[in-house]
C-alpha cells in the first residue's frame, strides 16, 4: 500500500531513505533548511568503505590516551568544558569498545558495511553518477614498520574472517605507486574492495536529482517544527505546512535536538571534524590514510582534501581547527601541498552512539515515527543499505539482514 512519508534530513542517510521510499512507490517528501549533500555528508573523505566492518573503538592503549589527554596529533582534539555534557555516552562508548562486547557489536554493524558497495552500486548507475567514482580503494601508509606490520595482520585477520581484500606493499613499492610522496615510508595496506569519490556532496545531489526523476519531491523547511497531526506528522517548510503519515528522522547529529523532547534520550553524541582543499596539488593517486598521524588526504574535484580526525565538543560550539593545522603540515611532510582553496576549514559533525552501531527502526512509543541516524564515521559507506533496511521495515518486508541490533528499543 503507498505511504505518504516525510524524510527530514537531506543527508546521504536521509536522501537514500526518500530514495528507497521513492522506488517502492510511496509519496515521499525530503525536507532539510539546505540542498542535499550540504552537511555531514558533503565533508567526509569520499569513501565507500565496505571493508570498514568494524567501528571505530575508543582507544584502550594508555599511551594512546595519554597523547589524547595532552591533545597531541591531529587524531583527536576536545573541549574541556564539553565532557560532562558527553562523559555519559562516551562512558557506554568506552565500555563497547572491549571485549566480547565490542566483538559482537563489530560483528553486527559489519552486516551493514560489507553490503555498502553492493547497494551504492544500483543507485550510482541509475543516477548516472559513474564519473565521480574510482574503484581502485585506497591506502594506509606507516611510517614505522611496526605499525605497518600491525596494520597487515589486522587485515589478513578480517581477510580470513570476512572475506575483506588487500594487498600489503612496502616501502618501494608504495614510492612506486605513489611518486609524489617526499618520505620513505615504511609501506601500506591497500584496501582495493573500497570506491572513492570525487565529490561526495555532488553524489548525494545526484541520489536527490533521482529521487526527483521516480517522483518524490524536496521541501525546504524547518525538521525541527516536526509536529504530531491527528493520524500523522506535519512539518513546516516555505510553502507552508506538509503532512504524512509517517516521518523519518535522519538528521545525523541534529536528531537529538528533534527527539528529546518526545521522551527520547538516547546516548547520542557528535564526533566533529574538519577539512581543506588544496588545488592542483601532485598528487596522491588514490585517497591517502597516514594511519600514525590520523588524517587523510584524498585526490577531489576541488583538489587534495585534507580531513582530520575527532573533536570532541558540543555541536555549535565555535570552531577550533587546531587539527586542521596539525594535519595540514603533517600533509606537507608528505606533499607539495599549494596553497588552500578554502579561507577557512570547513568544520562538520559526526552522529555518534553509545554502541557503535546506527539507529534504524520504528520510535518505540510514537505511531509513524522512524528513526535513521547514529551512523558515526560511515554514514556515507553506510546509507542505502541502511535506508533499504529501514523501508523493508516500513513495508513489513524480509530485511536484507536481521534488523534487531539497529532498533531504537535497545537503549529504552
Amino acid at each position: 500500500m503507498k505511504k505518504q512519508v516525510l524524510v527530514l534530513g537531506a543527508g546521504m542517510v536521509g536522501t537514500c531513505t526518500a530514495l528507497q521510499l521513492a522506488l517502492r512507490g510511496h509519496s515521499v517528501t525530503l525536507v532539510d533548511r539546505r540542498e542535499p549533500g550540504r552537511e555531514t555528508s558533503y565533508g567526509n573523505a569520499g569513501l565507500i568503505q565496505c571493508e570498514a566492518v568494524e567501528p571505530y573503538p575508543f582507544p584502550q592503549d594508555p599511551a594512546v590516551l595519554l597523547r589524547v589527554a595532552l591533545k597531541q596529533g591531529a587524531a583527536v582534539n576536545y573541549h574541556l568544558g564539553a565532557m560532562p555534557s558527553l562523559a555519559p555516552a562516551l562512558s557506554q562508548y568506552w565500555a563497547n569498545s572491549r571485549g566480547a562486547r565490542y566483538q559482537k557489536i563489530a560483528r553486527e554493524y559489519g552486516q551493514l558495511s560489507s553490503r555498502s558497495v553492493v547497494e551504492h552500486a544500483p543507485l550510482i548507475e541509475m543516477a548516472g553518477a559513474g564519473d565521480l567514482v574510482r574503484r581502485e580503494g585506497y591506502r594506509m601508509v606507516f611510517r614505522t614498520p611496526a605499525g605497518l606490520d600491525a596494520s597487515v595482520r589486522d587485515a589478513e585477520r578480517l581477510q580470513r574472517e570476512v572475506g575483506v581484500n588487500f594487498r600489503a606493499m612496502t616501502g618501494q613499492e608504495l614510492a612506486v605507486a605513489e611518486p609524489s610522496l617526499k618520505l620513505r615510508l615504511a609501506g601500506a595496506v591497500h584496501w582495493t574492495d573500497p570506491w572513492s569519490v570525487s565529490d561526495p556532496g555532488e553524489l548525494v545531489q545526484r541520489y536527490a536529482d533521482l529521487l526527483v526523476q521516480r517522483g518524490g519531491a524536496i521541501a525546504r523547511g524547518d525538521a525541527l517544527s516536526l509536529r504530531a497531526s491527528g493520524a500523522g506528522w506535519t512539518v513546516q517548510c516555505e510553502g507552508g505546512a506538509i503532512e504524512a503519515e509517517h516521518a523519518v528522522v535522519a538528521l545525523g547529529p541534529w536528531s537529538a535536538q528533534l527527539i528529546r523532547p518526545l521522551g527520547y534520550r538516547l546516548p547520542l553524541f557528535v564526533k566533529r571534524g574538519y577539512h581543506r582543499h588544496y588545488r592542483q596539488a601532485s598528487g596522491p593517486d588514490l585517497a591517502v590514510f597516514d594511519a600514525e598521524r590520523g588524517y587523510v588526504m584524498v585526490p577531489m574535484k576541488r583538489g587534495v582534501r585534507v580531513t582530520t580526525g575527532a573533536e570532541f565538543a558540543r555541536l555549535d560550539a565555535p570552531s577550533t581547527p587546531v587539527q586542521m593545522a596539525r594535519a595540514e603540515a603533517l600533509a606537507r611532510e608528505l606533499l607539495d601541498l599549494p596553497d588552500p582553496v578554502e579561507s577557512e576549514p570547513w568544520r562538520g559533525a559526526r552522529p555518534c552512539t553509545g554502541d557503535l552501531k546506527p539507529v534504524i527502526g520504528p520510535a518505540p512509543r510514537h505511531k509513524g515515527l522512524w528513526f535513521h541516524f547514529g551512523h558515526g564515521h560511515q554514514g556515507f559507506t553506510m546509507g542505502p543499505v541502511s535506508a533499504r533496511l529501514l523501508a523493508e521495515q516500513m513495508d513489513g518486508d524480509t530485511p536484507v539482514i536481521d534488523p534487531a541490533p539497529f532498533l531504537p528499543q535497545r537503549f529504552l
